[in-house]
């Protein structure tokens, strides 16, 4: 898999994580503990991106 489609795949990933977490924040049935759940997944895609794009600059 090329760098880029690696990329794009993992900007989906953020972005149906993104819609996942405003669908849980607007629910009272979800709990803090799967809100949070999403925000570290959500965290780790955008670290996991910015790691590869700074990588892919040098």
């Amino acid at each position: 898999m090329s760098l880029q489609a690696h990329l794009g795949e993992l900007q989906a990933k953020h972005r149906a994580l993104e819609a996942e977490l405003a669908e849980a924040m607007i629910h009272p049935a979800s709990t803090d503990a799967e809100i949070a759940e999403l925000k570290r997944k959500k965290l780790r895609i955008k670290d996991e991106i910015s790691r590869l794009q700074h990588q892919n600059a040098a």
